[in-house]
């Protein structure tokens, strides 16, 4: 019964914000502003889904400048998770394909965000040139997944180089940002999920590494992402069995 009620609230919502969102961006296209303004919208939905969301933002964010963030990937409930921890003037890339998406492709295309062809090798190369171009055109900080999947309870997948060639290139710093897990912890028939850990982690300086060290460069970041999470995903089992005591 909570599962059909949530789906009243939750498809309702994501069509009128992408249909009316879409009209809305119509007005200033592509204008990276709109990411972060839907982002937040998007972000609400955390307690319909039975979820205690605590965003902690990087303390000096608003000194990094245009950066390149990069977050762990694990399931749709990323969009929610996640979506607070999106800055102004930020924009995500992602697949070519979800341009097909009824109402969601016209609107994410539409807020600003980057379409790639990863299918195409050579064609996904010379977009990492054209991100670090819009970056510096369109003034932005750009938003990618670096496992480049969903994990799905696989823990931190490797991480391809998309991301890093294009810090590199831009010379602008990496932003980790981690999210505690959610695999098979959201049962759209329970009232309450649990809580969810989403932190924004120092910027890592990239001036340092040269172009033949991008994957050095993506390892160092991939370990320090699975130490944060480590300790995240640790803190929220402690903060639940808390919850749990004070609730029996």
């Amino acid at each position: 019964m909570l599962l059909i009620l949530r789906a009243l609230v939750v498809i309702p919502f994501c069509i009128l914000v992408c249909l009316l969102g879409s009209i809305y961006c119509l007005f200033s296209p592509r204008h990276p502003r709109h990411s972060y303004t839907f982002g937040r919208l998007f972000g609400r939905l955390a307690p319909v889904f039975g979820l205690k969301v605590e965003t902690r933002i990087y303390p000096g964010v608003g000194d990094i400048g245009n950066c390149i963030y990069i977050a762990n990937h694990q399931n749709n409930y990323d969009m929610v998770t996640a979506a607070k921890a999106v800055q102004p003037r930020t924009v995500t890339v992602g697949k070519k394909s979800l341009l097909w998406i009824p109402f969601f492709g016209p609107f994410y295309w539409l807020t600003g965000n980057i379409l790639i062809d990863r299918n195409n090798k050579t064609k996904s190369r010379g977009t990492i040139y054209q991100v670090v171009d819009q970056m510096k055109k369109r003034d932005i900080s750009i938003w990618m997944f670096p496992e480049g999947t969903r994990s799905r309870g696989r823990g931190l997948l490797p991480f391809k180089t998309g991301a890093f060639h294009a810090a590199i290139a831009a010379g602008v710093p990496i932003v980790p940002i981690c999210v505690s897990n959610t695999h098979n912890k959201i049962d759209l028939n329970r009232c309450n999920n649990g809580r969810v850990i989403v932190e924004m982690m120092a910027p890592i300086d990239t001036s340092q590494y040269g172009k033949d060290q991008v994957r050095e460069l993506a390892l160092h970041c991939h370990q320090v992402m699975v130490e944060k999470l480590d300790e995240i995903n640790r803190e929220v089992a402690e903060l639940e069995a808390q919850d749990a005591k004070r609730g029996s």
